[in-house]
């Protein structure tokens, strides 16, 4: 049984799993994932069918994700992986029916260059379409960071991320005119640092 789940889901973040449990995406047709490494969480979306597209600054990483999604080039091109940035995606608007986001956001060297990569990524999301984050924040662990100016900290496991807090998340939500079609949930790991899941989806 754990052989099976593993072959089918390989190793995707458990907060995108739960998504796909709930049914969130079953009408979901094209997906791109920005900031896609080498495509853990891309797997069970080209076994199951999907158009799946996906950039990364890594030309590494994109070398990868092609040679994973060689086998089911019939549904989806090697030309769909791309090196760029999150924040000059070279796609056409409203493209996608749903982006991930996963372990990216926290990488922003401020504010600004938080909103570019966002903005971008909302773009290419179709009416009614998702956006899926997993990034990190101070939620839980507000007391143990140490600022470093431009919305960057220092977390207790000595990383260096830029941190968002749920009062940014709303007011994003608000500002795209989104709706959070999931509660902003949080893992604290330990007190070492706090996983915020961000469930959006774009307006008809």
């Amino acid at each position: 049984m754990k052989e099976n789940l593993r072959e089918q889901f390989g190793n995707i973040d458990i907060y995108l799993f739960d998504q796909l449990l709930k049914g969130t995406y079953d009408d979901c047709r094209t997906i791109l994932d920005a900031g896609c490494g080498q495509g853990r969480n891309v797997e069970y979306f080209l076994r199951s069918g999907y158009e799946v597209y996906g950039v990364d600054s890594s030309a590494g990483n994109i070398v990868k994700i092609k040679q994973l999604a060689a086998p089911y080039a019939d549904n989806t091109s090697s030309e769909n992986f791309r090196v760029e940035l999150v924040e000059k995606l070279s796609f056409e608007d409203e493209k996608f029916d749903l982006v991930i986001s996963s372990a990216v956001l926290h990488f922003a060297n401020n504010i600004q260059h938080f909103e570019e990569m966002l903005n971008d990524m909302w773009r290419v999301i179709r009416p009614g379409g998702y956006l899926f984050c997993r990034l990190a924040s101070d939620i839980g662990i507000e007391n143990l960071v140490r600022s470093i100016g431009n919305g960057k900290y220092i977390l207790p496991d000595e990383s260096e991320r830029f941190l968002v807090n749920q009062e940014m998340l709303l007011r994003f939500t608000t500002k795209l005119a989104a709706t959070l079609h999931e509660p902003i949930k949080t893992t604290n790991v330990q007190n070492m640092r706090s996983m915020t899941t961000w469930c959006l989806r774009k307006s008809y």
